[in-house]
């Protein structure tokens, strides 16, 4: 399980920047206006669905809304809309991140390749000096119980 972790992490590292760089930019420039709106449609003490509506459209086109977000009478807004909205933007960050996760410990591994046996162990199977050439220390030997069947793939140079 944590190769599957690890491996996500890895293969997604810019992808996390990016969503990084995302969340500051969207924090400053949407997160602020709602912020400052709410405010403002609880300054008289309940909550005004049409305050809110009349000012969050101005506070968008303003790009002072993040001063103002910070000032004394709106930093409690501001800051429970930065929780709500980092929460639900986790949310979808884990969700894209689960769904790009390998399925397997093998996923993107290229299968065939020479790097399936260390020190040696190869030997067990081909032998080091004769049978049928399969590389310049790999033989195939035809003594072998099973299957020798070969498949040669490349170029026959006839000259």
């Amino acid at each position: 399980m944590n190769y599957k972790i690890s491996k996500t992490l890895k293969d997604n590292k810019k992808s996390i920047i990016i969503i990084a760089v995302l969340w500051i930019f969207f924090a400053i420039v949407l997160v602020a206006p709602i912020g400052v709106s709410v405010g403002k449609a609880c300054a008289s003490g309940s909550f005004d669905f049409n305050v809110f509506l009349e000012n969050l459209f101005p506070e968008f086109l303003s790009f002072t809304s993040i001063g103002e977000a910070l000032s004394a009478a709106y930093i409690g807004y501001y800051f429970k809309a930065i929780l709500y909205y980092t929460i639900i933007y986790l949310i979808f960050t884990f969700i894209g991140l689960f769904r790009s996760k390998p399925k397997n410990e093998y996923t993107d591994i290229e299968h065939g390749s020479s790097d399936w046996s260390e020190g040696g162990e190869q030997y067990s199977i081909l032998s080091k000096n004769k049978g049928i050439i399969l590389s310049k220390h790999n033989f195939l030997p035809v003594n072998k119980r099973g299957n020798v069947n070969v498949l040669v793939v490349g170029r026959i140079w006839i000259w």
